[in-house]
């Protein structure tokens, strides 16, 4: 199973290189199922891999000028603040078993990753569905959007902090829509957030003296590094729209077994 769970940190890594996103996704169902670690401990640990590999993929748009630096502080400072919290503060407070109901009980561990499957399903509706042109009949004030977009890094902020993935399916739509960011740029800057927010939300989980495997994290993310580095390489050649629909049915897959299996098995 570790074997497959090492190929799985190879294809999180090129979707992460090929489409921007999305593979991210992947890194808690993997270190939960094929590797058989806790799922809170998954999110802590999925959070230092998704921002290593983030910043990786970063550095390359960042050589290339796809960084768009003061939308990616406007978004990228209540994104880092609001994980940042999440992983210090109101994860640690959740009870270990959330609701006792008819002999069913909802542990802390179910409940994180049924909210990751959600989280899977709209992830993977989000690249199977086709890419609409933004309405440019309606133009939304600077101050009214700049406060929208801090107000999407707040939310994103938290889900990273309780489920562990960037959420670049998320970003990327708020860069390309309100920020009005060309798609290379709104790449680029979704993947400096990512690395920012998921490794400074990382700390939180350091701060609470969770026991970490380095030696495995270290691995598993270097294995991570090469998939974002040959994506790279391979979206010169392969088109990522063409691609991202694929992996969204693939991601749905997986998110429709991880709902049932943590509600039904």
């Amino acid at each position: 199973m570790e074997l497959i769970g090492y190929l799985g940190a190879v294809i999180m890594g090129l979707s992460l290189g090929l489409i921007g996103g999305g593979g991210s996704i992947l890194t808690v169902p993997i270190l939960v199922y094929l590797f058989g670690l806790n799922p809170v401990l998954a999110t802590a640990y999925s959070l230092f891999i998704v921002g290593l590999v983030s910043a990786i993929g970063g550095i390359g748009h960042m050589k290339m000028g796809n960084v768009k630096w003061d939308t990616a502080l406007i978004f990228g400072i209540p994104s880092i603040l609001s994980v940042y919290l999440t992983r210090a503060l109101l994860v640690p407070a959740i009870p270990e078993n959330i609701m006792q109901l008819s002999g069913f009980t909802l542990t802390k561990s179910a409940a994180m990753l049924i909210l990751f499957a959600v989280l899977m399903l709209v992830a993977a509706l989000s690249m199977i569905r086709k890419s609409t042109a933004p309405n440019k009949s309606k133009e939304i004030k600077h101050g009214i959007k700049y406060m929208i977009i801090m107000a999407e890094g707040l939310v994103v902020g938290m889900i990273t902090g309780l489920v562990g993935a960037g959420g670049g399916f998320l970003i990327i739509p708020a860069l390309v829509l309100l920020a009005k960011l060309p798609m290379k740029q709104a790449v680029g800057t979704s993947l400096v957030i990512i690395a920012a927010k998921s490794l400074l939300g990382f700390t939180g989980d350091l701060q609470n003296n969770t026991h970490l495997d380095w030696q495995f994290l270290l691995i598993f993310s270097s294995i991570s590094v090469l998939g974002i580095l040959a994506g790279s390489l391979f979206s010169k050649k392969i088109s990522g729209e063409k691609l991202k629909p694929a992996f969204g049915y693939f991601v749905l897959v997986m998110g429709v077994y991880v709902l049932g299996r943590e509600l039904f098995l």
